[in-house]
């Protein structure tokens, strides 16, 4: 997707109909910058992408449902209409698209009615002409497969609470929402209509089958059927953890807004961030421990087979067994000539005949002597591992007792705060933190239930397993039942092997991803700590000390930059692989990135870095910024990529308001100046770079 232009009408602070606000799209020039003051609409401007294409909005966007601009109502009459709406045009995949939203406000004298918004989507032809789609296809699910919905907040985002992808609780949505990128959505397309198949087999095997396979796959539908229930309500539960999250960090903001217990509040949010971290080491000790137990564990059981062994090497080389210096080939040599090197005849039957031939079984030791050289020298290296691993596991052990004590130190201060304001005088701070231990104790019963379901789960899926292979093993007679028996086979083995593709290519995309982000995380901050994406699409900084890598309690700034890092590569990495002809869904080689006050909470070092680095990110960067966040560091990067420029002029009503104005080029533009009326609203003004 390359978004060419937008229009607003009487949306927001933006009052009639704006000039069409064309799109930088040169490679090198791919910046679209806007220029506001606080207030003057860029985070309105934000929105309106947001809500043209998906009818969502920003965490900043206060009152959505005041969408329509209060000037056009003020001047309207009673029974006019007033109509506003947001137009986007953007070109995807050869293709060229306008989008229209468009929500109507009817002035009565009881009032103002607000309809619901209504979605236009027109394409244009080879010839040029725009029509619109097929009755076939809706608006929403085309601009759906060329960007997601769920992925919008990844490219329209508000810069100053981008940390809060870190922060975000919904993992779950972050991988699901990369996955789509990927077209992975093919595949369980494909293993869905497998598993469709393989039922109707089953149900057809089980009309015809003997009274064994019948059983066999009543048993095995019942399994299944009880594993769909259960996942069914793993995805509740998580949903409900996701809600029950949002509710405490709803409360705990609440309790800091309010100045009687806003310093305990922050304590307390400062010693949950601690009780994590150490929640985190102590999580990567006890992985530490496992893998030492599992990889080495065994050495402290075989130290009586090494000392059985140096015994039996030292009892050997007292015979004069070991070591050998005679070898069997020299000995052999000797019988076959009948003498010696000392020039004794050896012919068989003598004395001496048989004395040589002893040295011959003698002889036979040189490859055992070796065998056991090499075997002794691993013993010692056994034997040096147990040391090794016993003092491994003293000191990982000690760092568990001394984290599990640093821990249960926490969580009494956590409930020392809980109590105080428990019993605290204002009956709203006692009824917050009612609210608070209600959700504590419905995300603990629903952390129960998930690991209960789980193991359930986990249980079941054998069960099928074992009953699959019963099945598959049955000595069935008829031909309709051995070709119902194949087929069932077949496509249950298509499904496991595209299950396996897919966890291929999760694994694949997850390492490049984590590299990726490695390295545009390493381009923008100047400290030794390094992002860490797991499994499950969880983001952390790390560091090292003492050779371990230990969880940074990271600061807002950090976790914007990290945040940033993470959205860029995802970006780059589904770029790379649509490029490559590894994405199974539509092209997704093209990225826009809209982007309020990306620079809010930065310092100068940062702030230049990642100026110079974003505009590299996306295919098409459009970037709002006030005066203050776009001085010096900013502009000097920034300003050779700009493609396009505008300023938001802001009219107040207010008599004595402060005017201000930016200086851009040759020319001063004002950002805020007298309203002509009693209305306030913004104006788009076009920067221009011809002079």
């Amino acid at each position: 997707m390359k978004l060419t232009a937008l229009r607003l009408c009487n949306f927001r602070q933006f009052y009639g109909q704006t000039p069409e606000i064309l799109l930088a799209r040169a490679d090198d020039r791919n910046v679209t910058m806007i220029h506001g003051n606080n207030g003057s609409g860029k985070t309105g401007l934000l929105n309106a992408f947001t809500w043209v294409l998906f009818e969502r909005f920003t965490a900043a966007f206060a009152s959505p449902e005041q969408l329509v601009n209060q000037r056009a109502i003020a001047e309207a009459k009673s029974g006019d209409r007033v109509e506003c709406w947001v137009e986007i045009a953007f070109e995807h995949d050869g293709k060229r698209y306008r989008v229209k939203r468009q929500i109507n406000a009817d002035k009565r004298k009881a009032g103002v009615e607000t309809s619901k918004s209504e979605l236009f989507l027109l394409v244009a032809g080879d010839d040029g002409r725009w029509s619109s789609l097929p009755a076939s296809q809706q608006p929403e699910d085309v601009i759906s497969r060329i960007l997601p919905k769920s992925l919008h907040q990844y490219f329209f985002f508000d810069g100053e609470r981008i940390e809060q992808i870190v922060r975000s609780n919904n993992r779950a949505e972050i991988a699901e929402a990369t996955k789509k990128l990927l077209g992975v959505e093919v595949l369980d397309r494909a293993i869905k209509h497998l598993n469709n198949a393989r039922k109707t087999l089953e149900q057809e095997l089980e009309s015809i089958g003997d009274a064994e396979t019948k059983s066999l796959l009543g048993q095995k539908r019942q399994r299944s059927q009880e594993i769909e229930q259960l996942e069914t309500r793993q995805a509740e539960i998580e949903q409900e953890l996701i809600y029950q999250a949002q509710l405490k960090q709803e409360y705990s903001q609440r309790l800091r807004e309010l100045s009687e217990v806003a310093q305990l509040q922050r304590q307390r949010d400062t010693l949950a961030a601690q009780q994590q971290e150490i929640r985190d080491r102590l999580q990567q000790s006890k992985a530490q421990l496992k893998r030492s137990l599992s990889t080495q564990g065994y050495t402290v059981f075989l130290s009586d087979v090494t000392a059985q062994l140096r015994s039996l090497v030292k009892e050997r080389e007292g015979r004069g067994e070991l070591p050998a210096d005679i070898k069997q080939k020299f000995v052999q040599d000797l019988l076959d000539r009948q003498r010696c090197i000392c020039g004794t005849e050896l012919h068989a039957g003598t004395a001496a005949c048989a004395e040589v031939k002893t040295w011959l079984d003698r002889a036979g030791l040189a490859d055992v002597e070796a065998a056991v050289y090499r075997i002794e020298a691993q013993a010692d290296e056994i034997d040096k591992q147990a040391v090794r691993f016993w003092e491994e596991t003293d000191h990982e052990q000690a760092n568990i007792n001394k984290l599990k004590i640093a821990l249960s130190n926490i969580e009494e201060q956590l409930e020392e705060i809980r109590e105080q304001l428990s019993k605290n005088p204002s009956e709203d701070i006692r009824q917050l933190q009612g609210q608070l231990d209600k959700t504590e104790r419905r995300t603990e019963s629903l952390n129960v239930e998930k690991g209960t379901t789980q193991q359930q789960i986990k249980d079941r899926k054998t069960e099928v397993d074992r009953l699959a292979k019963q099945i598959k093993e049955r000595k069935l007679n008829e031909g309709k039942q051995k070709l119902a028996q194949r087929r069932i086979t077949t496509t249950q083995d298509a499904s496991d092997r595209l299950m396996q593709v897919k966890l291929n290519q999760d694994t694949l995309f997850r390492q490049q991803l984590q590299q990726r982000l490695e390295e545009i995380f390493g381009q923008i901050s100047f400290k030794a700590q390094v992002p860490r994406l797991s499994d499950k699409y969880e983001l952390n900084l790390v560091e090292t000390i003492a050779g371990q890598e230990v969880p940074v309690a990271a600061s807002t700034g950090e976790n914007q930059i990290l945040s940033l890092s993470f959205i860029g590569s995802i970006i780059d990495r589904v770029r790379q692989w649509s490029k490559s002809g590894l994405v199974m869904g539509p092209d997704s080689s093209t990225f826009p990135l809209v982007m309020d006050s990306p620079f809010g909470s930065l310092d100068e070092i940062y702030r230049r870095q990642v100026a110079k680095l974003i505009p590299e990110l996306a295919n098409q960067l459009v970037v709002l910024v006030t005066k203050t966040q776009w001085r010096g560091e900013v502009a000097d990067e920034m300003q050779p990529r700009i493609g396009r420029e505008y300023v938001l002029v802001y009219n107040s009503p207010k008599p004595d308001c402060e005017l201000d104005a930016i200086r851009l080029g040759s020319e001063t533009y004002p950002l805020v100046r007298q309203s002509p009326n009693e209305f306030e609203y913004t104006e788009i003004l076009e920067v221009n770079h011809s002079g």
